[in-house]
């Protein structure tokens, strides 16, 4: 952006541009061993804590109808995270309700047909939802960018209209009737310390040796093989880290409603996810956590809106896709770690 500042008469104008300076702390605090003063640890330390902060207070504080709606905003939020993971090893997905599917499936039939209890069904549901859904995409690994992705999207359709033909698992009824949580309590705070794991878990993931392969892999693949590196390899055991977290979700929410069904392989649980992954900022995490907090929340705000609430809703992402492209993230990441100056531009001869 530049600028053209008046000058006395006769005088060319000034130009002036803007330029963007990182913080002096922010250049100090690349290294914890840096840090020379309160302030700077301020800094650094207040960021994360704000998630931290708002997931163990706001359901003390929260009325019973708005601790349901944090709930699904966290697990939506840990879905973004697990898109936003495979997208970054270069399987972009439209399937997440695939691997929420299996996962709720796994853990109604853990519950329903073998009675085990939910401290088991969950984990068991995690895994081998993560586990079934990793075997079924191994073949299509080698496939790239829309052919991966129309993959995923077709497989929950199909899995859901199996279930409706063949009265399998509850048929269109589903299997009702299941095993809840002890108390409301611990459902809300499992699905938090979830959401908090995935993200600092995953944020430093992708910054070691591991993750660095596995952005090697999206960025030139090529270039990895040539290494000695089997990706394929490198890609399943993404594909299970990331359908596994799903998965959880999936066997979470079944527990929490109580019931399992075709409603399990819904598209809200592919397009969503994607949706506040784009907005809160793809790429950082943190951004996925944010945007679910704030799309799924202004969801519920729309809903006495009546039929408009799908034109407000509509509108207000394509206003959040416009007006910030980078996502929210970023933009906020930005302007917390520098500050913009007007410096002036030189002339050319």
């Amino acid at each position: 952006m530049q600028q053209t500042m008046p000058t006395a008469a006769g005088a060319a104008p000034a130009r002036r541009r803007k330029e963007r300076i990182d913080r002096g702390i922010k250049a100090r605090s690349d290294d914890v061993f840096a840090l020379t003063s309160y302030r700077e640890m301020l800094y650094v330390a207040i960021p994360p804590a704000i998630p931290v902060v708002l997931l163990l207070v706001l359901p003390l504080i929260l009325p019973i109808y708005w601790q349901k709606v944090l709930l699904s905003a966290a697990v939506f939020a840990v879905l973004a995270m697990s898109w936003d993971f495979l997208a970054s090893v270069g399987m972009v997905s439209l399937g997440q309700a695939l691997f929420f599917g299996v996962g709720a499936y796994v853990a109604g039939i853990l519950d329903h047909y073998l009675g085990l209890p939910v401290w088991l069904s969950i984990p068991l549901g995690t895994l081998f939802g993560g586990l079934i859904c990793t075997v079924l995409l191994l073949p299509v690994l080698r496939l790239r960018g829309i052919y991966f992705a129309m993959v995923t999207l077709v497989l929950p359709l199909m899995f859901e209209r199996i279930i409706e033909a063949t009265g399998l698992l509850g048929g269109t009824e589903g299997l009702t009737g299941l095993t809840s949580f002890p108390n409301p309590w611990i459902e809300l705070y499992l699905i938090g310390t979830v959401v908090l794991l995935t993200l600092f878990g995953f944020r430093r993931l992708m910054t070691s040796d591991y993750g660095l392969v596995l952005k090697g892999i999206r960025d030139n693949d090529r270039s990895v093989m040539s290494a000695g590196l089997n990706i394929y390899w490198y890609k399943a055991q993404a594909l299970f880290i990331g359908g596994a977290i799903c998965a959880f979700c999936g066997a979470y929410m079944t527990h929490v409603q109580m019931f399992v069904g075709m409603p399990a392989f819904a598209l809200d649980y592919s397009i969503l996810p994607i949706a506040t992954a784009v907005v809160g900022g793809m790429g950082t995490f943190a951004g996925s956590v944010l945007g679910a907090f704030l799309l799924v929340p202004l969801s519920e705000f729309l809903r006495g809106v009546g039929g408009w609430r799908t034109v407000l809703y509509a509108l207000s992402l394509v206003g959040f896709i416009v007006l910030l492209p980078e996502g929210i993230f970023h933009y906020v990441r930005r302007k917390y770690h520098q500050f913009e100056r007007w410096v002036g531009v030189e002339a050319s001869s």
